[in-house]
Parts: structure tokens; C-alpha cells; sequence
């Protein structure tokens, strides 16, 4: 049993590449890893003809998955655009996987990323005695991807500078990256690409560039379309969450999960499930990815604190400080929606009461 609290994608899912590889006799693109439809065929989840069982890594529309894999056997790059918490990141790791079996080739997008994290740096040291040489190059993740003719990933492309964004313009465009210093360039071998996240909802966002827009494909992930869809993600998520983690807990009734999926849904759209009473909506952005949040803060405090099943006791708490991020505008958004919608609920007296002593 591995120790580590988060594997890589390829890591995790090993069995499954490995058997959808055998399974796979649709055509591979060079330096691919497996055929498109078995890309896929891996994210979207499904019985091969062996009746081995793949587990679904998308819950949602297969056609977007198709496009985003589609774009990547192209020379244009992929941003994932859409709300925070709607599984950019997720799908981009499982891209990377399925295509180069290595999703590490990863440059984080700061306010403070600069041209180096995205290009090459120098091991200064070297640089100094020996002067500029191949020896002295450090190369980032997006060099090693060129070279080796991986996917490369860059998270939050827009939290980075714009004028270091650009920089990426040449690299989608000519293929290549220039060094100046040794007077060479690196050109990138077949299968390398681009896949970039974007979310279009926080704060300290930096437009992309016209010109750089021109070289993405943009596929944008929405929130689940349907309770069913948003219910499967949270309950799988915190069935897989809940091994690694070892939490003391019985796995969460789906009960419990549909309601606090249907708590998110309705703060979120500002207006119930059943469309007849309208309600503000808080400034957080009460994403598929915090209700799986609270759900596991909720089964560490029944495993620890509790008798191991997860009731509203336990993820009161959690919920509130997903729902409360404003102390003074939130919190009465929440008391409104407490005193409208979940007091008079048929089976949900125990929230109510458990949220009201919380607050």
C-alpha cells in the first residue's frame, strides 16, 4: 500500500492504462501513449470488451471530452476554461496521463511566475565558472515536454503576467524555443502540446492576449448539468478521498450527499430546486469541488469526534465556512436561506437546527 497522500494520475490508474492499452486497436497519434478514442475511453469511464470496468475520471458531457482530445492530436493547444472547481485541472492531469503517461510535466500560474518557470533558467553557479553552455541550462517542464514530445501543463495560465504570457506565443506557433545565449533553439518533437486552465471567476485574473488566444482551442468544463451528475461526482470523490485519507468513517449515506449537493445547487443558481422561491446567493463560489470538501471535513469529525456516521452535526460546521466567506454579506445571505428554504423542508429540521447553533 502506497504512503504517498496523492499519486499521479498515471500512478493511481496504472491498471486501468494498462488494460485499456491492450484493449486499444483504434490508431495511436505519434508519441501517443494510446488512440484518442481510448483517451477517452479513460476519462469518461466504461466497459471494454474484456468486461473490464474503466471508472469514470469526467462525470459530464462525453462530447467535450472528445473535443479536448481531438484539439491535442492538432498543432493548436487547449485551454479549460470555467468556473473554479469544475474539474480543469483534474481532466488536464488525466489528459497528460492517458496521452504521455506522465502528468508531471506541470509550471504552476502565479502572480509571480515569471519567463524562466515557463522557458529555461540557469544553474547560476555553472553559468558563472563555465559561462553560458547546454550543461548550465535548467530546463523547465515545458522545455522537457518539447524535447521529449510529451503534454505539458500550465495551471492558472491567467494569474500569470501577461507580458509572460506571451512568451508562450512563439512556443504554440513556430514549435520552437529560441536560446539566445548558445545561439540554438529547441524544436519540439512530435506529441508535444499544451493543455492550460483558466478560471474566469477570481480575483487577480490577467486577460489573455488576442495573439495568444489565436493558439488555444478553448473547451470550457460547466458546472454538472443535473443533481444526478453533481451527486455521482461528490459521492466518488469522497469514497476515493476517504481511502487515502484512512478516515475512521462509514462512507457518507447518498442521503446526506444530496443534501448538501442540493444546498450548493440552490445558493448557487439563487433559487430553489423547484424554481418557486428565488434567494440571494453568497459571494463564494460554491464549486462541486467545496462540496466535496465539507462532506470529508464532515466524515473526519464523525470518525474522530463522533460515532463514525456522518449526520448534520458534523458537517455544519464545514458547510458554513463553505458558505460564509464575506462575515457580514454571507452571513446573512446564509441566515435567509436558513429561515426560507431549509426550515420549513420536510427532513432537514436536523440541519436546520444543528446550522442555527453553529451560527
Amino acid at each position: 500500500m502506497t504512503t504517498l497522500l496523492r499519486e499521479h494520475a498515471e500512478q493511481q490508474f496504472a491498471e486501468e492504462l494498462e488494460e485499456i492499452k491492450k484493449q486499444d486497436q483504434q490508431q495511436v497519434p505519434p508519441n501517443w501513449d494510446m488512440s484518442p478514442w481510448a483517451v477517452v475511453t479513460y476519462l469518461v469511464g466504461g466497459k471494454l470488451k474484456n468486461g473490464f470496468q474503466i471508472t469514470p475520471k469526467y462525470i459530464g458531457e462525453r462530447r467535450l471530452m472528445e473535443i479536448a482530445v481531438a484539439t491535442l492530436t492538432t498543432d493548436r493547444a487547449l485551454l479549460l476554461y470555467g468556473l473554479p472547481g469544475t474539474a480543469k485541472s483534474w481532466v488536464a492531469e488525466h489528459l497528460a496521463a492517458a496521452i504521455s503517461g506522465n502528468s508531471t510535466l506541470m509550471i504552476q500560474g502565479t502572480a509571480g511566475t515569471g519567463e524562466e518557470a515557463i522557458r529555461y533558467g540557469w544553474n547560476y553557479a555553472r553559468l558563472l565558472a563555465e559561462g553560458p553552455s547546454d550543461a548550465a541550462v535548467v530546463p523547465t517542464p515545458l522545455m522537457k515536454a518539447m524535447q521529449t514530445g510529451k503534454i505539458a501543463r500550465v495551471e492558472e495560465l491567467t494569474r500569470i503576467s501577461a507580458d509572460v504570457q506571451d512568451t508562450l506565443i512563439t512556443i504554440l506557433s513556430e514549435k520552437k524555443l529560441p536560446v539566445p545565449e548558445l545561439g540554438k533553439e529547441i524544436q519540439a518533437q512530435r506529441g508535444f502540446n499544451l493543455i492550460a486552465t483558466s478560471n474566469n471567476r477570481d480575483k487577480g485574473v490577467n486577460d489573455l492576449s488576442s495573439a495568444l488566444k489565436r493558439r488555444f482551442n478553448t473547451v470550457i468544463l460547466p458546472v454538472p448539468a443535473t443533481m444526478e451528475e453533481e451527486v455521482a461526482i461528490v459521492k466518488q470523490r469522497v469514497e476515493s478521498l476517504g481511502k487515502v485519507l484512512a478516515l475512521p468513517a462509514e462512507p457518507p449515506a447518498l442521503e446526506e450527499i444530496r443534501r448538501i449537493v442540493t444546498i450548493f445547487r440552490e445558493l448557487r443558481a439563487g433559487v430553489t430546486q423547484d424554481g418557486k422561491t428565488k434567494i440571494k446567493s453568497p459571494s463564494s463560489t460554491m464549486s462541486t469541488a467545496e462540496a466535496i470538501s465539507v462532506v470529508n471535513s464532515g466524515m473526519a469529525l464523525s470518525g474522530y469526534f463522533g460515532d463514525g456516521s456522518l449526520n448534520a452535526e458534523d458537517i455544519a460546521s464545514s458547510l458554513i465556512g463553505a458558505v460564509v466567506k464575506d462575515p457580514v454579506q454571507d452571513a446573512v445571505v446564509w441566515k435567509e436561506y436558513l429561515e426560507t428554504v431549509v426550515k420549513g423542508r420536510d427532513g432537514w429540521k436536523d440541519i436546520y437546527r444543528a446550522c442555527r447553533d453553529h451560527i
